[in-house]
């Protein structure tokens, strides 16, 4: 599993496989992951709830409240 990952602040899940299906990604994938990473990290609240609104993002709730 790959994880865009920012602490106290949030996390993306960017991509998953299983070990036993493929060893490792190629670089030119995860230069294009970390691509995404950077544009969704760099993203404000209100540019995400767009993006949740719009079903471009799926918000995973953690179960804490606010």
């Amino acid at each position: 599993m790959i994880v865009a990952y920012r602490t106290d602040d949030r996390a993306f899940f960017l991509y998953g496989f299983a070990k036993n299906e493929r060893e490792n990604i190629e670089d030119s994938e995860l230069q294009t992951l970390r691509d995404i990473a950077a544009e969704l990290l760099a993203h404000d609240e209100t540019a995400l709830d767009a993006a949740v609104g719009m079903g471009k993002l799926q918000e995973i709730e953690n179960g804490e409240e606010a």
